[in-house]
């Protein structure tokens, strides 16, 4: 089931959320998840993969490097769902 970039960005922002214990309305589509968001790469690694479950899509390893901002995560999710 295809989700909407509004409903992704939300549900980014609350595994964020859970994962990092920031404010889910910090997490925005502009915002950098590392310069930002103070995100590690250990973090991002299991944003992904909570995003994956989630989301019910695949992120290859080499693609979680050019998924620098939020924004560039909702679009990767809302186009792997298409």
């Amino acid at each position: 089931m295809a989700h909407s970039e509004e409903d992704i960005l939300a549900g980014l922002a609350e595994i964020v959320n859970d994962e990092t214990g920031l404010p889910t309305d910090a997490v925005q589509k502009d915002k950098s998840f590392t310069d930002d968001l103070d995100i590690d790469s250990l973090s991002m690694m299991t944003i992904v993969t909570l995003a994956e479950e989630k989301f019910e899509v695949r992120i290859p390893d080499e693609e979680v490097k050019n998924l620098n901002t939020v924004g560039d995560a909702v679009s990767f999710i809302a186009q792997a769902q298409a």
